[in-house]
């Protein structure tokens, strides 16, 4: 199953008997024009309050605890039993591609979906939009919801003590500048993991913001063994691991703590310049 749906296709299915369930994953302030609208009958799917635990040790995003994503699903109604499309804003670059790894990947979740080139696609597509509207959950999917206990796959992700002892090649989704070093917007050190390719999450996609080609994208993403995905915070990778899946290909672990975890002891090594 392809882990892509197009605004055709979900227009198709949001007219079936069985549609699926819609998670908005942007991020902007309340009061702006774009917090207005949405796609019908979708629900809030925040990246700070249901995507992460809080900021700390453990870098700006840090995984919730199994408990606490457990009832993030209950109230958002999702059961295994309907399918689910995640869609933001930025073909996928931001919280959407973490929600589907969090839901697909973590949490066991059989048919998650990114919406290729998110709302700006969907209203391309004269989709309907409606305001948006707080989250409200029937009985029965909170019923639905309740009975689902995700069997959650630890091993798609990693920490500091098994990146250490297990090494591999880490993936910087990052823009090549960040990766250099030569400026750094969000953390208080600038560089790179040392031993670390850059290939920018930015670069999964094609003008139009829909997601390249799996021909194109499996010529481009690094491959081999152990790979790693990491970025600033763990929410960007997810990006890349989202394309490795569209290629085809196997994919990598997330060193989700990523930069912003990594910075955190000064003693870690810091790599600045070119790969």
């Amino acid at each position: 199953m392809s882990v892509l749906i197009t605004p055709e296709a979900l227009e198709a299915q949001l007219q079936t008997s069985q549609p699926p369930l819609l998670l908005d994953c942007r991020a902007f302030r309340q009061d702006s024009a774009e917090a207005a609208v949405t796609l019908p009958g979708s629900r809030r799917f925040d990246l700070e309050r249901d995507m992460s635990a809080a900021s700390g040790a453990g870098g700006r995003h840090p995984l919730p605890s199994q408990a606490d994503f457990t009832a993030t699903l209950l109230r958002l109604g999702v059961t295994p039993g309907r399918a689910v499309v995640v869609f933001d804003d930025q073909g996928g670059r931001l919280a959407a591609a973490r929600g589907w790894w969090m839901l697909a990947c973590w949490a066991g979740h059989p048919d998650v979906r990114v919406l290729d080139g998110g709302i700006q696609a969907w209203q391309a597509a004269a989709g309907e939009t409606v305001p948006l509207a707080p989250n409200e959950v029937s009985r029965e999917a909170a019923a639905g919801a309740t009975a689902w206990r995700p069997d959650y796959h630890d091993t798609v992700w990693i920490g500091l003590e098994r990146l250490a002892a297990e090494g591999g090649q880490l993936i910087d989704a990052r823009a090549a500048s960040r990766f250099r070093g030569e400026e750094e917007p969000l953390d208080p050190v600038a560089g790179h993991i040392p031993g670390a390719l850059c290939h920018p999450c930015a670069d999964n996609l094609a003008a139009d913001g829909r997601f390249q080609s799996p021909a194109a994208l499996a010529a481009t993403l690094p491959q081999g063994e152990r790979l790693t995905a990491y970025c600033g915070s763990g929410v960007t990778a997810c990006h890349n691991i989202l394309a490795y899946a569209v290629a085809g290909l196997a994919l990598p672990r997330l060193y989700v703590g990523s930069w912003s975890e990594w910075i955190e002891d000064a003693g870690r090594p810091v790599a600045t310049g070119p790969a």
